[in-house]
């Protein structure tokens, strides 16, 4: 048979290809009319899977088993198209329902919407490859067998670095959508309701990308010849805590991993994704609850996440009763929406101005209070700094520690245009906490309380104005003293029956009394160093 003839007969096949695509989408169209009189729903995925499984076992040659597999699901979706079409010229809503057309086996990354940068993913791409040829079928080369290993490689590295439990491609999956920022995920974050286009495409990503939670680890290994998969299925780390997430938020992702992989279609998958980013957020911001300022390569203002923070508790704070309720009331009216104030917390040094800030982050991370900490030389960065969050839906803490400025500094005027100097309005998700040892921050000799400065300024008392006018903007000024020895007494006592010192008390409070006359006077930073002194050395 010559190539004529070839053509020929193809072009016969396909003639019969159209007219029953076409009597199929006619009794697709009837099938629309009965759903509609009857009220049942147009997608049913336990019937889609049915009808894969069928025509795949109708195959003489199971080599075309992932060719027929895309082919239906094409004829599918577009059948499944037309029936919402037709709910749609009657008036129907069909949002909530439909899985759109989807070509390539769920396989192709390139045909991803809002989650298209996953792609460049080397371990996301890779098994991505290594699904569509298992489902192929066909016999795996050598160079299959290298990217097997590969991807197998990078996901227990991942493992060990994010401390991941359980089904590691599942988990690397997991953590990938959870970090991703795009439309859908930044909508379903702050809590709005998802719906028409950006829904559907959601949909399709989610329908594609949920195949890759479809594989048992040992059907890698049976076609790939390999046994590495295997270690993958239930994978434990040396160290739980890891190098990047610590246990809280791993358990999150873990947590998220199953429920993807026992989501039983893609709307399933969907409501799961749309529950997490709505209850922890996406990205960095809901992953981490601290922050630091750091420019790039580029020198573009970058917020980066603080992997290890400090647990500090409020309840660890012995004393300061008063101090901690104010800055407690600031801040939970802040979280509940009300009207609150930039805080000062200024005083003397030790007395637990930053271990109260940290413990007021530790308190309110799970109502959405993140911290992003920034340093003196870093003020000309707070605009961008709050460009950058005050869209997210969290509550924003600018954090900035041991704040004071000298007389040839001039960083506190850019402080000063964003706290009520500017003509922009400071968001309703960032407060400024700062502390610091002085109360009026920015330095004073007494040539400004004699109202003559030293260059003989003419309107000394404008100079002075100018220098207070910044601690006037911090609506809450908390005062923190140094404690009277009763009081240092009762904080070294309560700290040594916190960490199970054994010793007398009076020989405690000798000692202690001892200690704090060399190392900076009475504090409740002077106490925790003693303590752990004798932890570290008359203990041991």
């Amino acid at each position: 048979m010559d190539l004529e003839q070839l053509r020929e007969r193809i072009d016969g096949i396909d003639s019969q290809l159209v007219r029953l695509f076409e009597e199929r989408m006619s009794l697709s169209a009837e099938v629309a009319e009965y759903k509609l009189n009857s009220g049942k729903a147009v997608y049913d995925g336990k019937r889609e899977e049915e009808k894969l499984n069928s025509v795949r076992e109708k195959l003489s040659d199971k080599g075309n088993s992932g060719n027929v597999t895309e082919l239906f699901e094409t004829i599918l979706g577009l059948s499944r198209r037309r029936q919402y079409e037709i709910m749609a010229e009657h008036g129907v809503s069909v949002s909530g329902e439909d899985a759109p057309v989807r070509r390539g086996g769920g396989m192709m990354l390139d045909e991803l919407l809002l989650y298209r940068s996953l792609k460049e993913d080397p371990i996301i791409s890779g098994a991505a490859e290594l699904i569509r040829k298992l489902r192929e079928g066909g016999t795996p080369g050598q160079k299959d067998r290298e990217l097997s290993f590969f991807v197998a490689g990078g996901l227990i590295e991942a493992g060990t670095t994010y401390g991941f439990e359980g089904n590691l491609l599942h988990a690397y999956l997991a953590r990938a959508l959870a970090d991703h920022e795009n439309a859908f995920s930044l909508a379903s974050e702050r809590r709005h309701k998802v719906s028409g286009s950006l829904w559907s495409a959601a949909l399709s990503d989610f329908s594609a990308l949920r195949n890759l939670f479809n594989v048992e680890m040992d059907e890698l290994d049976q076609f790939y010849g390999t046994g590495c998969w295997k270690l993958l299925s239930s994978f434990s780390p040396g160290d739980t805590e890891g190098k990047t997430y610590n246990r809280r938020i791993r358990d999150r992702l873990c947590e998220l991993a199953v429920n993807l992989s026992e989501a039983e279609d893609a709307e399933g998958f969907f409501e799961a994704m749309s529950a997490f980013y709505r209850e922890f957020g996406v990205g960095k911001y809901g992953l981490h609850k601290a922050f630091i300022v750091r420019h790039n390569e580029k020198d573009a203002v970058e917020i980066e996440p603080i992997t290890k923070v400090k647990h500090i508790y409020l309840e660890d704070l012995i004393g300061l009763e008063l101090q901690k309720q104010k800055l407690i009331e600031n801040t939970e009216a802040f979280i509940a929406g009300r009207r609150a104030n930039n805080c000062l917390l200024f005083g003397d040094a030790g007395t637990g101005k930053s271990s109260a800030v940290k413990g007021i982050l530790n308190r309110y991370y799970e109502d959405g209070l993140r911290i992003i900490e920034l340093y003196k030389h870093q003020l000309r960065d707070l605009n961008e700094v709050m460009a950058q969050v005050k869209n997210r839906n969290y509550r924003f803490i600018i954090y900035m520690d041991d704040l004071s400025f000298e007389d040839d500094e001039i960083e506190y005027k850019y402080l000063k245009a964003v706290i009520e100097g500017g003509l922009e309005k400071q968001p309703e998700n960032i407060l400024i906490y700062a502390t610091s040892n002085r109360r009026h921050l920015i330095h004073e000799g007494f040539s400004d309380k004699l109202d003559r400065g030293e260059d003989d300024d003419i309107h000394a008392s404008d100079t002075v104005q100018e220098k207070l006018s910044l601690s006037a903007r911090f609506g809450v000024a908390i005062y923190f003293g140094r404690p009277d020895k009763k009081e240092f007494n009762r904080i070294v006592s309560a700290l040594a029956e916190r960490n199970s010192v054994d010793m007398p008390e009076d020989e405690l409070l000798y000692r202690a009394n001892q200690w704090e006359l060399t190392h900076g006077g009475m504090s409740g930073r002077t106490a925790q160093q003693f303590i752990d002194y004798i932890i570290g050395t008359v203990l041991k």
